[in-house]
């Protein structure tokens, strides 16, 4: 681990935290009460695809093209955040192992402890949540059941030797 001395003293050495769970599992209420930590930003996949891709995400491919440029753009911003001694939680989805690894990348470059938050939740929850925030109309993506379905056939839950500190939330 590197020292951050820009870090201030009240704050504590900085972070990352990243989060991993199906569709309405509560990844994003989790993300924000973490980033409500002093010396903590919150980093949105969803905000920040939705701003930068109005309308251009309707399946998994275009999903996926855009998600991969977004992450091309954010790990040495990411990085550059906490050598500035500030705690990143990054709201994207660490559900595939090659996700995890992109985080794990991250992670070394930034020096810090890392922690991944397994939620993990039954599919019957996460979709009565994900048609409840659907019908709320408060969150930029609305997904179908069975767009629900396709995409949790990706969904691979974290496994000890990925190397993260990993906190199961139930």
């Amino acid at each position: 681990m590197q020292s951050h001395p820009s870090n201030p003293p009240h704050f504590p050495p900085p972070r990352l935290h990243f989060l991993c769970g199906k569709i309405g599992a509560g990844k994003s209420t989790l993300a924000a009460r973490l980033a409500a930590q002093p010396g903590t930003l919150l980093i949105s996949e969803d905000a920040w695809l939705a701003a930068l891709y109005p309308g251009e995400i309707r399946e998994v491919a275009d999903y996926a093209r855009c998600a991969g440029r977004l992450r091309d753009a954010m790990g040495a911003h990411v990085a550059a955040l906490v050598g500035a001694g500030l705690s990143v939680v990054l709201d994207f989805p660490a559900n595939t192992r090659p996700s995890r690894a992109w985080l794990r990348q991250v992670a070394e470059a930034a020096g810090c402890r890392h922690q991944l938050h397994f939620l993990d939740l039954p599919d019957a929850v996460c979709k009565a949540r994900l048609r409840a925030r659907n019908e709320s109309g408060t969150h930029p993506f609305t997904t179908s059941d069975a767009q629900y379905d396709a995409i949790t056939a990706y969904f691979v839950a974290p496994q000890d030797d990925e190397g993260f500190e990993i906190v199961r939330h139930g």
